[in-house]
């Protein structure tokens, strides 16, 4: 039988390229770590990528069981950034691996020792190595060291499913087709036949099964192909995105499952995508993959969030996986809560000699078999992002994808007209304030906004509220082209090189910050929803008198799915506010107040905004006019954390105004208690920016009550728990001496 451990604590960590790691009762200091693990903390903003680039070690005991001889025995690692070499027992294990955003395996069986403990060591390299992609030259994010995600310990018989590739068929028919196609490969020197068998399960029902005779020649693998017919099964949906269970089993008792989901992707020619055969203009944003103070090494509750928060926070149908493949953990949770996905190859603007194209087109490979199941994905990005035209690199990328996987459109992302066109889909970066005639029927704008318009949350408001309606003019022109849609930059903020940043190294393109807190353009975004789906008015304003050129309060703009809008000032009914003719396209266009009475230096009182829907009140809101902060406010994302030594929860800290609403210009010191079996991951004390900011909480390896309370010099939060669970586990391997 198959056995799968994660292996994901008890690691030593070093930060020095220290050769004798790799060795036993090496006389080292080492820092017990947890994964996925970040190779330095850092700051949020105004660090240097030399800080991180640098060559570690990581190593941890492995006991492999004696009733495991006569299996294989392998390591699996989701992304070590961004080279790594495997050592076991002090032996190298094959060559170095190249790329950080793709997994690798290591078949160590010739190299442990059975009923014994064995020393796995990983020396991993993260310098900007010119011979990996994105690198080679400049490049608009920062890729983080360490082995920053999940890792596996695995055995299996000499005979096994490697991977497998789904394609649903009859999508549109009362009755639905699947056909799988498995990888089994065989390690043994002699043959093998045997019985594979498939099985569809709803939940923990089966509900299709079929059996086949394989034969495998020695050292080979072999296709098991398997076809079921007549399945009666619910479409995946962005509303309802129903998944279903797919185990490939064979005769020796190894398995390999995974989730599916029935649906079709149509980029037709009129210009529309058809998702299941209905027309679906898509609007998302894109994502980079990291986190403040901890880079790329967030766990799967992070990851989890994120697909959360651009879904249901931000109302978008699509994310962009700028511009790599992304965690395992934050695709899964986009099948789940139906987020559809445009996935791409790592790079920007670069493409490097031979060997590194080489690299790139292995990275391809290992993207696609790794997500070719995710029903969320429905594109596959199979140019260097924003790269010349290369014909002879992209017609081999273009082929590669499609011969991997045939289902699924492939596009290449570009930011000059006349690109020579050789995916399926014209997928463009179009930062025009007017976007550009679209170069082909089947066009997709995957980045607008961006650079063109950075915007902190702290900005004097007039830029916030321009930059609102620039985004908003860009969807507007989306919504009425035939296009297939838009793709925001960005959903949040990031970290980058100096060229890039804003002078502190982060670049202020984000709908949301880098902490995953919304700017106000965020509740442009939100709006777009259905008042039926979730309510959103939010007066796009500081509601100060001297944040606006000459003193004024006006015009004031508001963001909201509600139908109608009455403004009230001190309590006195100014009437509706207007909707902006000129985004007519958007299903909720923002609203307008022209003109609020009252001059500088003059009384303007508290701002009070009413939402109606179909002639009946449906939300509130109201701002404070002092400025002045009376409350502190703490939120955890989650009131439970696993104890792994790794998992951690966002704690966001906000001064808000008796109404709840964050106090812009608040930059107070939170100093904040921590008790129980947990830690901080950031600043201690941690200054407000812009009125708020965020931590991070993270578990250690034991269990127990988490207490936090917060408190600046005048204002104190209301005290926090947060549990962390012990993980269930069935040990399978003695992990210490």
């Amino acid at each position: 039988m198959r056995q799968v451990l994660n292996i994901n604590t008890d690691w030593q960590f070093t930060p020095r390229d220290e050769p004798l790691a790799q060795f036993e009762g090496a006389k080292l200091e080492f820092e017990r770590v947890s994964l996925p693990h970040s190779n330095m903390l850092l700051p949020h903003n105004n660090f240097s990528e030399t800080e991180y680039c640098f060559v570690s070690w990581y190593r941890r005991d492995i006991f492999v069981p004696l009733e495991n001889m006569g299996q294989r025995v392998f390591v699996d690692f989701d992304g070590v950034m961004i080279a790594a070499q495997v050592f076991v027992n002090g032996v190298a294990v094959e060559g170095e691996h190249r790329g950080g955003f793709t997994p690798f395996s290591r078949d160590i069986t010739e190299f442990v020792r059975f009923g014994a403990v064995n020393l796995l060591s990983v020396r991993v390299d993260s310098t900007e190595r010119a011979d990996i992609p994105p690198f080679g030259g400049l490049v608009d994010y920062l890729c983080f060291g360490g082995i920053y995600r999940d890792v596996f310990l695995r055995f299996s018989d000499h005979v096994f499913v490697d991977n497998m590739a789904t394609l649903t068929g009859q999508i549109l028919e009362s009755e639905k087709s699947l056909v799988v196609n498995a990888r089994v490969v065989n390690t043994n020197s002699a043959p093998a036949t045997m019985t594979a068998q498939a099985n569809l399960y709803d939940t923990d029902t089966l509900i299709a099964s079929q059996k086949i005779q394989i034969t495998l020649e020695p050292g080979c693998d072999t296709a098991a192909y398997f076809q079921f017919q007549h399945l009666n099964v619910s479409l995946w949906e962005l509303e309802h995105p129903k998944l279903y269970k797919l185990e490939v089993q064979l005769q020796n008792g190894d398995a390999l499952s995974t989730q599916v989901g029935f649906r079709s992707a149509e980029f037709r020619e009129d210009g529309a995508f058809y998702l299941n055969g209905k027309a679906l203009k898509l609007r998302g944003l894109n994502r980079h993959q990291s986190f403040p103070y901890i880079g790329m090494a967030a766990p799967a509750r992070l990851q989890r969030k994120d697909a959360e928060i651009i879904k249901f926070d931000l109302a978008c149908n699509i994310v962009r996986t700028s511009h790599y493949p992304q965690s395992p953990h934050f695709l899964n949770h986009c099948d789940e809560v139906g987020l559809l996905v445009l996935e791409e190859i790592p790079g920007w603007q670069h493409i490097g000699d031979t060997a590194w194209q080489e690299v790139s087109k292995l990275e391809l490979r290992a993207m696609i078999e790794r997500d070719r199941n995710h029903p969320s994905i429905i594109m596959w990005g199979v140019r260097i992002n924003e790269s010349p035209d290369d014909h002879d690199f992209y017609s081999a990328t273009n082929q590669l994808a499609h011969e991997l996987d045939p289902s699924r459109a492939t596009g290449g992302i570009r930011c000059f007209h006349g690109s020579e066109l050789l995916e399926d889909v014209y997928t463009m970066n179009d930062f025009q304030y007017d976007l550009g005639t679209p170069d082909a029927k089947k066009y997709l704008v995957t980045e607008y906004g961006g650079h063109m318009y950075p915007t902190k949350t702290f900005d004097q408001e007039e830029r916030v509220v321009k930059h609102m309606l620039h985004h908003a003019h860009i969807l507007e022109q989306v919504y009425s082209m035939p296009i297939f849609g838009g793709i925001g930059w960005s959903a949040f903020d990031y970290n980058t090189h100096a060229q890039f940043g804003s002078g502190d190294r982060i670049c202020y393109h984000g709908v949301m910050d880098i902490f995953r807190q919304p700017k106000l353009i965020a509740a442009l975004y939100a709006s777009q929803l259905e008042v039926s789906e979730r309510v959103v008015l939010e007066p796009m304003t500081y509601w100060t008198r001297g944040d606006l050129d000459e003193g004024r309060i006006s015009p004031l703009w508001i963001c909201s799915n509600c139908d109608r809008v009455d403004v009230l000032v001190d309590g006195i009914n100014l009437g509706a506010a207007r909707r902006l003719e000129r985004f007519s396209h958007l299903l909720n266009p923002p609203f307008v107040m022209d003109h609020i009475p009252g001059g500088w230096g003059q009384h303007f009182g508290e701002l009070e905004v009413l939402g109606y829907s179909g002639g009946v009140l449906v939300e509130r809101k109201k701002i404070a006019a002092d400025g002045v902060p009376v409350k502190l406010e703490a939120q955890l994302d989650d009131d439970q954390i696993n104890a792994d030594g790794a998992d951690m929860t966002r704690l966001s800290l906000q001064a808000t105004d008796q109404y709840g609403n964050i106090q812009p210009f608040a930059f107070d010191v939170v100093n904040l208690e921590v008790s129980g079996p947990a830690v901080i991951v950031g600043p201690n004390p941690v200054a407000l920016i812009g009125g708020r900011v965020s931590v991070f909480v993270k578990a250690t390896t034991d269990a127990g009550t988490i207490r936090i309370r917060a408190k600046t010099a005048r204002l104190a939060a209301k005290p926090l728990t947060l549990h962390s669970a012990a993980l269930e586990e069935i040990r399978l391997l003695e992990l210490s001496r």
